[in-house]
Formats: C-alpha cells, sequence, structure tokens
C-alpha cells in the first residue's frame, strides 16, 4: 500500500509541478533568453541553425533527417497516402505494413516532397511600398501580384523553392527559402494495426499504445540525399520532468482572430461541415462492409474523414464554451480601449467592425461558394484533377502575377508532380462521394438553384455520378499529362465528361470567388494588417504569430495532467497494450508481435505525454532533448489538446509521442530491420 501512495503522489507532483508553455516560435524569433532564465538551458544560433537544417517538411506533415544517407523520421499516418498509393483492391500495406530489405526495394511515394527551410526575407516593407493608399480591393490584388513577383524572383536568382508566409495575421511577410526533394521512398512502415492501436476510439485520447512511425528517405539524380545535418536519436528517451522541445510545422491556429471572426466559425463553418461529413463518413463505413475490397478501398479515407470529424466536432465545443469566450472578448475590449487611447493608433479606425461587416457578407455567399467553388458539391478526385486541368490552361496563358495564386510559376512543378503520379483511383468510391455531394448541392441551394437545374433536370445524383465516373479517362496519368501539356486547345477540345463539367461550372465559380476575394477576404485583410500592427506597438514581437504550416520551435517538459481528479501519468507500457488488446480491430495487435511477445522487453515504453503546445502539421515532428537528440515522435495530443486552434489549456492541453525506446524494440525484434537500427545508430 505504501508503495502505490508513494507511486500516486509521484504522479501528481509530475503532473502539476510545471504548467504548460505555450508557443509556437518562428527560429528568428525563438525566446532563448526566457527558456535560459527559466530552465538553464541554452538555444544558441548554432543549436537552431543545427536543428532547422534537420527538420523536413512533408506534404501535411513534419519529419527529420536521422542519417547522413537521406533517411527520414516520421509518423506512420504520414505515409499513409504513399502506403495506400502502393496498394490495390487485393493487397494493402496499410495492413501488411512494409520493410525494405536493401535500397533497391524501397518503394517511391508518387506525391510526396520534402522542404528543408534555408533561408528567410522579412519583405514586410516592400508590401507596404506595394499597398501603401490603396483601397482594400486594389490592395488586395496588388498584395498577391507583390507576392508572386517576390517569389519568382526568388526562386529565379536561388533555385530554391520559394514561398510567402503571412505572420500575425499579415502584420509581416517573409519569402522563406526551401531546398525540396521530390524523390521520396518508403523504407519501413508497420501495419496500421499497431501504428494506430486503438484506431477511432482512441484517437485524441491518452493512455495510448501507438508505434505511429515510419522511415522514409529522400533520393536526388537517383541516389540518397547527404543531407546538411541530421539529428541523432536517443532510443533512452526523456525522463519525467525534463525540459523537451518540438521543431515541426504547425498547421494553422485561430488564436489571434477576433471575436467576430471566431463567433462566424461557431456558427456558420463549423456546424454545416460537421453535417456534411458525418453523413459522409455512415456512407463510408457502410460501404466498408460490403466487402474486404470496399474496406481496403476506403480506409485511408475513412480515416483522415474520422478524424477531421473529431478535431471539428471539439473545436466547436471549444467555441461553445462561453468562460473562453468571455475571456476572448475581454482581451479584444482592452486592447481596443488601448488602440482608442493612442492617438496614433486610434488612425487605423474601427478594423473589428470593419471584418463584422465583412462577415456579414460572407455569411450570404458561403453556401454557394461552399458547394460551387469548394469541395462540397463536386466530392470527386476526378473532378478536382477535372479543375485543376480546366483553371491551369486558363491560368497558364495569363501573365505570371495575374495568375490565380495556386497556379503561379512556383506551384506549377508540385501540380505537375500530382498529375503524374500513378495513384489508384476507385470508381466505386468515385460514384459514392461524388453522388453524395450532388445530393447535398441539391438540398442546400435548392433544386431551382441554375446550377442544380442545369446538372439535374432529367437526372439524378446517382445517375449523374454513375455517366461521369464511367465516362472519364482522368484516372490515367498518360492522359491528364497530354491535356496539361496541350494547353487551353487540348481542353476546349477533350469531349472527356469530367472535364466538360468543370468548364461548364467555371464560370459561376470564378465569379463567387472573385466576389468573396473583393468583399470579404480583401477588407479583412486589411483590417487584419492594422489589427496585427497595433498589437506590435503595445506588445512588439514578445507574442508569437498563429501556426501557418511553417517552421516553428516551442518548448516545454515531459508530464501528465490531472483529468477528473485522477492524475494520468506521462509513460504507457507495452505490457498493458497486450492487456488492453481484445483481438479485434481495432484493439487487435498484429500476428508478427503476437509471434514474438515472449521475447519482447514488456516493460518498454511505448508512448508519453508533454505539455509542448502543437496542433496539426506537427505530426512527425522530432521531440527533442536539451542537446537536440530525438527523444520521441509527436504523433497526437489529447482530447484538451483541440481547442488549442484557439487557446491554450495549460492545465490540461497535452502532446503525446511515440518513445525511441518501442522503435528500437520493433525494429530489432518483431522486423529483423538491424540494417536500419545501424544506420540509426542504435547499440546493441
Amino acid at each position: 500500500m505504501k508503495r502505490v501512495l508513494a507511486s500516486l503522489f509521484a504522479m501528481a507532483l509530475t503532473c502539476s509541478a510545471a504548467v504548460a508553455d505555450e508557443g509556437m516560435w518562428t527560429f528568428d524569433n525563438f525566446p532563448s533568453s526566457v527558456v535560459e532564465k527559466t530552465y538553464g538551458v541554452r538555444i544558441d544560433g548554432p543549436w537552431l541553425d543545427r536543428v532547422r537544417e534537420s527538420t523536413v517538411r512533408l506534404a501535411g506533415c513534419t519529419a527529420s533527417f536521422v542519417s547522413d544517407e537521406g533517411l527520414i523520421l516520421t509518423n506512420h499516418h504520414c505515409a499513409a497516402a504513399c502506403l495506400a498509393e502502393n496498394s490495390s483492391k487485393d493487397r494493402s500495406l496499410l495492413d501488411e505494413g512494409f520493410v525494405a530489405r536493401g535500397r533497391s526495394t524501397e518503394i517511391k511515394c508518387p506525391t510526396q516532397l520534402a522542404d528543408v527551410l534555408v533561408a528567410m526575407e522579412n519583405v514586410t516593407g516592400k508590401i507596404d511600398a506595394a499597398t501603401r493608399g490603396l483601397d482594400d480591393r486594389t490592395a488586395n490584388d496588388a498584395r498577391k501580384k507583390t507576392l508572386t513577383e517576390l517569389e519568382q524572383a526568388c526562386e529565379k536568382t536561388t533555385g530554391n523553392k520559394c514561398q510567402s508566409v503571412a505572420l500575425y495575421n499579415g502584420g509581416q511577410y517573409f519569402i522563406y527559402q526551401y531546398k525540396r526533394y521530390t524523390d521520396i521512398r518508403l523504407v519501413f512502415a508497420p501495419e496500421a494495426g499497431i501504428a494506430a492501436f486503438g484506431g477511432d476510439p482512441d484517437n485524441f485520447q491518452f493512455p495510448r499504445w501507438c508505434l505511429d512511425m515510419a522511415l522514409l528517405r529522400a533520393y536526388e539524380n537517383g541516389k540518397p540525399v547527404k543531407p546538411i545535418r541530421h539529428l541523432k536519436v536517443n532510443f533512452e528517451g526523456p525522463k519525467a520532468g525534463e525540459f523537451v522541445l518540438v521543431s515541426g510545422h504547425p498547421g494553422s491556429t485561430d488564436r489571434l482572430l477576433t471575436v467576430s471572426q471566431l463567433q462566424q466559425l461557431r456558427e456558420a463553418e463549423l456546424p454545416p461541415s460537421l453535417l456534411r461529413s458525418n453523413e459522409l463518413r455512415g456512407r463510408y463505413i457502410q460501404f466498408s462492409k460490403t466487402s474486404d475490397d470496399a474496406r481496403r478501398i476506403v480506409e485511408d479515407t475513412l480515416t483522415g474523414l474520422e478524424n477531421g470529424i473529431k478535431v471539428r466536432r471539439k473545436q466547436l465545443d471549444a467555441l461553445l464554451d462561453e468562460k473562453m469566450m468571455a475571456q476572448k472578448r475581454r482581451e479584444e475590449a482592452e486592447l481596443r480601449a488601448k488602440v482608442s487611447a493612442d492617438r496614433e493608433l486610434a488612425a487605423i479606425g474601427d478594423p473589428w467592425a470593419d471584418i463584422e461587416r465583412a462577415n456579414a457578407i460572407a455569411r450570404n455567399l458561403d453556401t454557394e461558394l461552399t458547394y460551387l467553388e469548394g469541395a462540397a458539391g463536386f466530392n470527386s478526385r476526378y473532378f478536382r484533377l477535372a479543375r485543376t486541368l480546366v483553371r491551369g490552361a486558363a491560368e497558364r496563358e495569363k501573365p505570371n502575377t495575374e495568375r490565380l495564386r495556386e497556379f503561379t510559376d512556383a506551384a506549377l512543378p508540385r501540380i505537375r508532380q500530382q498529375l503524374a503520379a500513378p495513384v489508384p483511383i476507385y470508381p466505386e468510391l468515385e460514384k459514392l462521394t461524388l453522388s453524395f455531394g450532388l445530393e447535398r448541392m441539391r438540398e442546400w441551394l435548392g433544386p431551382d438553384h441554375p446550377t442544380v437545374r442545369s446538372l439535374l433536370a432529367k437526372d439524378s445524383p446517382d445517375t449523374l455520378a454513375q455517366s461521369l465516373v464511367m465516362g472519364t479517362k482522368l484516372g490515367d496519368p498518360e492522359v491528364r499529362l497530354a491535356l496539361w501539356n496541350g494547353g487551353a486547345a487540348a481542353i476546349a477540345a477533350s469531349n472527356d465528361p469530367f472535364i466538360q463539367l468543370a468548364r461548364s461550372i467555371d464560370p459561376q465559380a470564378r465569379a463567387l470567388r472573385k466576389r468573396y476575394e473583393d468583399e470579404v477576404e480583401a477588407p479583412i485583410s486589411v483590417a487584419e494588417e492594422k489589427i496585427a500592427r497595433a498589437r506590435f506597438k503595445l506588445y512588439g514581437t514578445n507574442v508569437y504569430p498563429d501556426a501557418t504550416f511553417t517552421l516553428r520551435l516551442n518548448y516545454g517538459t515531459v508530464q501528465g495532467w490531472v483529468e477528473k481528479g485522477r492524475p494520468v501519468e506521462p509513460f504507457t507500457r507495452l505490457s498493458t497494450a497486450f492487456e488492453r488488446a481484445t483481438g479485434q480491430a481495432p484493439f487487435r495487435i498484429p500476428d508478427s508481435w503476437q509471434q514474438v511477445k515472449a521475447s519482447l522487453d514488456l516493460s518498454t515504453p511505448v508512448n508519453l505525454s508533454t505539455n509542448n503546445d502543437i496542433v496539426g502539421g506537427n505530426s512527425g515532428s522530432a521531440l527533442l532533448n536539451a542537446r537536440g537528440e530525438v527523444v520521441g515522435l509527436m504523433f497526437d495530443g489529447n482530447i484538451h489538446s483541440i481547442s488549442g486552434a484557439y487557446w491554450f489549456d495549460t492545465a490540461k492541453n497535452r502532446s503525446i509521442a511515440v518513445h525511441p525506446a518501442i522503435m528500437k524494440e520493433a525494429l530489432s525484434k518483431v522486423y529483423r530491420a538491424d540494417d536500419l537500427l545501424r544506420e540509426l545508430g542504435a547499440k546493441k
């Protein structure tokens, strides 16, 4: 009994000894002095450069170089697209897992890329000069044109991938330079059964027992990349209470939004999105039960949809928390009062009211925009490819600075890579998603809407989806590339039904988009810039910018939390995973693990929790100790972390990582991947 009481007391100390350290800091503005004063840890320029040059941005995720042979460590769910793209109806690499037994057997990931941030240039002054004195609409167009020019000049001068970045909601503008690798190959991924043990029921929960890891390799000119820097993996992992950092690319947060913008999300955007997604989820589940082939076809898509539903549901819960919204109102009122009291700042007018007026316009446009310009009405990969081809042909005939931003010269190589990728598209799934989108479009826009009448006057959603899907050739990469290379003439001559559909919809969709950009986006952008600059004058850059899928560094400690009066320990063990297993998905441990269970060290830590401030996009980020060694692999947060989109709950917001000890145990004893362990620097 004394041992149990002592253990609980230690857990409580671990949970409460430190509060969370909020902040997703850019590498050029990391609060090193605060960290040194608070934790006694020195994070200097060489440390930051080494970590920056080792951190990799993938498509939607983060990763790290972990060897001098281009080996990249990330999450299994960040490599899931590659696994799905190399699967078929008959064989699922998601189910089976994959181990390359030599470089020649590594599998290409056709749509993956890897970016390493190599330089940053502050171009705020240039944007200010280009937009000064202009009305909102003209300023919005001038801003986009200038950013395109800056990206183009950067790429021409450096040969790197250059991307414009808005920080502090337009308070600062940067051009980020990336070294880009497009030949990415799969080296190792465990079975989904252990990578995502617990499935959707355990998603955003803790304790967890997931080996959510994968290894990729970057190639250049047919040879493994020799990265500038790489990180060392410390397989011992961290101790409870230890200072840790996360280097990664958090996707997006909305902590600097005005109260009006948060209300817009709460009342106009999240509810209809959840309604659509939940109904689509039900259709996916029913489809998956029709056969093993159907289950394999839809499993990756369903997993992503379920994750998104849980995120948006908890985001809505957060915005319905009147206590937190009241705090937002107080903070905004305080800022507005300070602006009004400052003669210079008062000259900006009332940007909060400007945003409110723009949001009122948005509410009248959102539904039509969602179904005609967004993905809700034409929910089909074939249609998205067709729209890319149709718009790409039209936009490439214009000067670079006058194009839609997604079709500038800087964006074209990535578009071509995706069009050329031999990714399987399953007609039966396309019919399901497209007919669903058409049904919802008819429901939400009404049967008398001109677009609905033109499409469904003689067809039902099912029959129209059937004829479109069965008549298209866009599943063939060679067909897509021929249309892309042929430009406007090839598009005009095409009789592909999806190309014809995209062409017919384009005028209405473009008109809606332009109206939204002029009447909503433009005034909000100008208003946000005014608010950001007021914040700068009052607070400086001692606050961090919202996440923008750009490189950030945050710090914290390994710790649990207290949930309903009970302490949650920050580590889980392999023994408990076997105890929790039921033999049925999603709580079924794969046979490869069951067969070697007797040889496994069941005391091995599997997952751990920290108070680091991360969001989606940080998946695959390295958890680092003070020396910059990898001591964990971030893959999730607890349920309280979802509200981190809008504010940070210091008491309960926790991030979840894979412990490196379980990586070593798995690679050594389950998958017999000794060559990979040696490359990772593991000692026997």
